[in-house]
C-alpha cells in the first residue's frame, strides 16, 4: 500500500468517538491518510447538504425491508392461514428485532457511510470488510433489478404492450433512468418520496380492513394442515419479507443526529413493517373463504375486488406498482452510499467517494444503475436464491463482528447499546444463525454453486485492488475525517517515527 502517516483525530471533529480504547492498552483512535494528498473531508463536502430526518428515515427503512404486504401471499399458499399469521408474529422476534438492534448499536458506534462494511472491517480486518461489501452490494443490485420488472408486471394487465418486446425493454430503461435521476437529486428527496409512496401503498389496506369487518370469521384464521406444508417456500417467504434491516446503516453518515435518530427510526420501522403484514393477512384470510392454491403473488388485488369492487382492486395494484418504485429508490440509495463509504475507507478507488453537487455518490449511482439494467434481462429464479445465500453469509459476518466488538472493545463509546452482556450478545445471535442454517439447507446445489463462484470473485478482487494501490495504477485514500479501524499499535507508531 502507499506510504501512510498517523494523524491523531481531535475528538470534537471525529465522526466516531472511541477514545476509551486506552483501557485495553491500545492506541487512541487515529486517522490514516495518504502522505502525499489527503482525501478531501466528506464532512466539509456535506456541510451544506440537508440530512435525512426521522420520518423519511422510517419510510426508507420500510422500503429497504418491506414496501407493504405484496409478496406475503405465498406464506398462506405454503402453510395455510394460521402458520402464515404465526410466522409474521414470531419471526420478527427471531430475526428482525435482533438484526435491527445490532444495526442500532453498530450504526451509532460507527455513524458513517459504509455501515456493515465498516463494522466487519473493524472487527475482522479489511479483507473480510471488503468481502462483506462485495456480497452485500451484489445482492442489493440483484434484488433491485427485480423491481422495474415487477412494476411492469403489475401494469401489463391494463397495458398488454408492456408484457414483452421492445415496449417492455424501453419501459424498463425509462423507469430505471427516472428513478436513478431521483437518487441523483438527493437523499432527502428520496426520503420524502418514500413517505408519499408509503402512505399511498398502505392506505388501500386500511380501507380494505375496514370494509372487511362485517365479513370476518375468526375461525378461518385457525386453519392449519401440518401434513401439507411447503417449508422451503414458507421459510423463504418469511425470510425475504423480513430481512435487510442492516441496509439503512450504509446511509448513517447522511442522517440528522444519527445517534438519536437511527435507533428510534429502526424501532418505529419494525412496528410499521410488522403491522403492514399482519393486518392485510388477517383481512384476507378472515373475510374470504380459503382457497390456498389462489394465494400467490398479486392475490391481494383479487381480495380487494371481492371486498370493495374494481376501484379498490385498481388502488391495490397501483399501490403494488408504487411500492416497487419505493423499494428501488431505497435500495439504490443504500447500494450507492455503500460504495461511497468503502471508497472513503480506501477499499475502493478514490473516485467512488466523489459527490455530485446534491451530495449524492454519482459513480456509485451509475454503477448500481448499470448493474440493474444488465440484470433486468436475466431469469432471476435461481439468481435470487443465490442472492439470498450471499445475504446469509454477510449476516453471519455481521453477527461475528458484533460479538467480537463487544469482546474486543467493551469500553468503546456506544450511543445506543443493547442492554445485554457478552454472553447475552452471543445468545441473541443464536436463533437468527440457526434460521440462516435452515435457509441454506433448503437451497439447491445449483444455487450453492452460483453463490460460491460469486464469493471466489470477491476473494480475487481484493488482492487485485491492493496490487493496483501498490503500483499506483489507481488512487486509494482514507478520508481524514474517519477514525482508523486498524488501531495502529505503539510498535507501529515507533516504527513510523524512526
Amino acid at each position: 500500500m502507499q506510504k501512510r502517516r498517523i494523524i491523531t483525530v481531535n475528538p470534537s471533529s471525529a465522526s466516531v468517538e472511541m477514545s476509551h480504547f486506552n483501557s485495553n492498552n491500545e492506541v487512541p483512535y487515529s486517522t490514516v491518510v495518504d502522505d502525499e494528498t489527503p482525501s478531501p473531508s466528506p464532512k466539509a463536502a456535506t456541510d451544506k447538504i440537508r440530512k435525512v430526518s426521522m420520518l423519511p428515515l422510517i419510510f426508507l427503512i420500510f422500503y429497504e425491508v418491506s414496501g407493504g404486504p405484496f409478496g406475503v401471499e405465498d406464506s398462506v399458499n405454503a402453510a395455510g392461514p394460521l402458520l402464515a399469521l404465526l410466522g409474521f408474529v414470531i419471526f420478527p422476534f427471531i430475526w428482525s428485532i435482533p438484526e435491527a438492534l445490532i444495526t442500532a448499536e453498530m450504526g451509532t458506534m460507527f455513524p458513517e457511510n459504509g455501515g456493515y462494511v465498516v463494522w466487519v472491517s473493524s472487527a475482522l480486518g479489511p479483507f473480510w470488510g471488503f468481502q462483506q461489501g462485495w456480497m452485500k452490494w451484489l445482492s442489493g443490485v440483484i434484488d433491485n433489478a427485480l423491481y422495474p420488472v415487477l412494476f411492469l408486471d403489475y401494469l401489463k394487465s391494463g397495458v398488454p404492450a408492456l408484457g414483452s418486446g421492445l415496449p417492455r425493454v424501453a419501459a424498463i430503461l425509462v423507469l430505471t433512468l427516472m428513478l436513478t435521476y431521483l437518487n441523483y437529486r438527493g437523499l432527502t428527496i428520496v426520503g420524502w418520496a418514500a413517505v408519499a409512496m408509503g402512505v399511498f401503498s398502505i392506505l388501500p389496506f386500511a380501507v380494505m380492513g375496514l370494509i372487511s369487518i362485517p365479513q370476518l370469521e375468526p375461525s378461518r384464521w385457525l386453519v392449519m394442515d401440518l401434513g401439507n406444508v411447503n417449508w422451503n417456500l414458507y421459510l423463504n417467504t418469511l425470510f425475504w419479507n423480513l430481512n435487510y434491516w442492516d441496509s439503512i446503516s450504509t446511509l448513517a453518515g447522511e442522517v440528522e443526529n444519527p445517534n438519536q435518530t437511527l435507533p428510534k427510526a429502526l424501532y418505529y420501522g419494525v412496528i410499521l413493517v410488522a403491522l403492514s403484514y399482519i393486518f392485510p393477512l388477517l383481512t384476507g384470510t378472515g373475510a374470504i373463504p380459503l382457497e390456498r392454491e389462489l394465494w400467490t403473488d398479486g392475490y391481494f388485488s383479487d381480495v380487494a375486488k371481492a371486498l370493495g369492487g374494481a376501484w379498490l382492486r385498481w388502488w391495490v395494484q397501483a399501490a403494488a406498482a408504487t411500492s416497487n418504485m419505493g423499494m428501488f429508490l431505497a435500495e439504490m440509495s443504500s447500494d450507492s452510499f455503500q460504495l461511497l463509504g468503502m471508497a472513503e475507507r480506501g477499499m475502493l478507488p478514490e473516485f467512488f467517494a466523489k459527490r455530485s453537487r446534491y451530495g449524492t455518490p454519482l459513480l456509485g449511482i451509475l454503477f448500481s444503475a448499470s448493474g440493474v439494467v444488465l440484470l433486468s434481462w436475466l431469469s432471476f429464479q435461481e439468481i435470487v436464491a443465490a442472492e439470498n445465500l450471499l445475504y446469509c453469509v454477510g449476516m453471519i459476518l455481521e453477527f461475528i463482528a458484533f460479538v467480537r466488538m463487544r469482546m474486543k472493545h467493551p469500553a468503546a463509546s456506544r450511543p445506543y447499546k443493547i442492554p445485554i452482556g457478552t454472553v447475552g450478545s452471543i445468545l441473541m445471535c443464536v436463533p437468527p444463525t440457526l434460521l440462516i442454517c435452515a435457509v441454506v439447507a433448503f437451497s439447491s446445489l445449483k444455487v450453492a454453486a452460483v453463490s460460491f463462484v460469486m464469493l471466489i470473485i470477491g476473494f480475487v478482487m481484493h488482492p487485485c485492488l491492493n496490487h493496483m494501490d501498490r503500483k499506483k495504477i489507481l488512487k486509494f485514500s482514507i478520508s481524514s475525517d474517519l477514525p482508523d479501524l486498524q488501531q495502529e499499535t505503539r510498535e507501529c507508531q515507533e516504527t513510523l517515527i524512526r
